[in-house]
């Protein structure tokens, strides 16, 4: 009888909401998918930031290299602020050479394609007037586009290289000064 209403209670409309929201509630309580959740939220206002920049530099007519450079950083910044102490908690001094040098290089990359995507957009809707507003509508979706496409490696990067908190090229470098250094200790002379 237990047994009967076990199974009709999870199966009515309650039982599966509570596994439902037992089921988010796991999901959400994991370091990895609260990571996921505030990364997902600072580059939504990285991405509102440099499409609203960028649309109006757009509007005002200047170049689409120059809309892409210029709206990018007016989202880098915060971007990476939101990242380091928000997304992945990384607090204190700041390793250069991982984080800076890496995280510009990572931006260069998303910068090269938002660059030439946009141009390439530009190029093919010049047939339409620019009094519509269709146009400045397209190439922004462009430039956002190519962050919807990179939001996944852009998020492995940072994991795994940029906020690990650990450089790995640093440990192989010392790993391989700590052995040359056992060697030459134990040649015979």
């Amino acid at each position: 009888m237990i047994t009967n209403r076990y199974h009709a209670m999870r199966n009515s409309p309650l039982g599966l909401r509570l596994a439902h929201t037992a089921l988010v509630r796991r999901i959400t309580q994991s370091p990895l998918s609260a990571r996921i959740t505030r990364y997902t939220l600072g580059s939504v206002v990285a991405a509102v930031t440099s499409a609203i920049v960028f649309a109006i530099l757009y509007v005002m007519g200047a170049g689409t290299t120059a809309c892409s450079v210029i709206a990018f950083i007016a989202g880098a910044i915060p971007n990476w602020i939101l990242n380091r102490r928000w997304a992945w908690r990384v607090e204190g001094r700041i390793a250069f050479g991982r984080e800076i040098v890496a995280y510009v290089i990572v931006s260069a990359l998303t910068l090269f394609v938002t660059s030439e995507t946009t141009a390439w957009t530009q190029r093919h809707v010049q047939s339409i007037p620019a009094h519509h507003g269709i146009r400045a509508l397209l190439v922004t979706g462009s430039y956002l586009a190519v962050f919807a496409v990179l939001f996944v490696a852009r998020f492995a990067v940072y994991e795994v290289w940029i906020f690990s908190g650990r450089s790995r090229v640093r440990a192989a470098v010392r790993s391989r000064i700590q052995v040359r250094n056992a060697a030459r200790a134990n040649r015979t002379p």
